[in-house]
């Protein structure tokens, strides 16, 4: 009998995995093999973190490996990928990450004691001259655009609609296969259905639902 498809759930800053529990068991219900996986945001760099992620992958079984990324979870999720890898690669769905960089998060490394907020991890990925995308890997990107989050503590005025966090132009990944903006912050996000829901249709599809 075949192994079934495997989704692994990644958090994002200052977290840990069970903050993806409500997403990880939504997910599950579609029938895919669904665990979140928890790594040391603040302690180690993106690439440590991605190498990491890596070896937790190549222990899963199953026909197929799919990936959901909140935030800078997505960012490891893309570092990893960046990479030959030898289990089977499904389709990637990066949810309120700052692919294009971070406004806020940059603003935040300019007050004083701000880069010490951010860790290792963010700070490398903002560090690169131009980011890219892993090739042969089907990207979808759900953004938000309620204004409420810690990033106002940060940036009280955005230049541009977001989820409170982060931009949806910082979201756009080039030669991504589909892209929607919902109505949801960026911590919404993690507790939000409808989320969830186009989670799951893109990595059934490739593509999310318009109603």
């Amino acid at each position: 009998m075949a192994e079934p498809e495997a989704a692994i759930l990644v958090h994002g800053l200052w977290v840990r995995g069970i903050v993806m529990s409500l997403m990880q068991r939504r997910i599950a219900r579609h029938g895919y093999r669904a665990s979140c996986y928890s790594y040391p945001s603040m302690r180690r760099t993106l690439t440590e973190n991605a190498e990491d992620l890596a070896r937790y992958c190549e222990g899963v079984r199953a026909s197929k490996l799919h990936f959901i990324g909140h935030s800078m979870g997505g960012l490891v999720i893309l570092r990893m990928l960046g990479t030959e890898r030898a289990f089977p690669v499904g389709r990637t769905v990066l949810i309120g990450t700052p692919y294009r960089g971070s406004f806020v998060a940059r603003r935040l490394m300019r007050a004083p004691g701000g880069a010490k907020l951010l860790g290792c991890c963010l700070p490398e990925w903002l560090g690169r001259d131009e980011p890219r995308r892993p090739r042969h890997c089907e990207i979808g990107v759900i953004a938000g655009r309620v204004g409420l989050g810690l990033g106002r503590l940060v940036a009280p005025i955005m230049p541009e609609p977001g989820d409170g966090v982060v931009l949806v132009s910082e979201t756009r990944v080039p030669g991504m296969r589909d892209h929607i903006v919902l109505d949801v912050n960026h911590t919404g996000m993690l507790l939000s259905r409808e989320v969830a829901e186009q989670a799951v249709a893109f990595l059934k599809n490739g593509a999310f639902q318009r109603r």
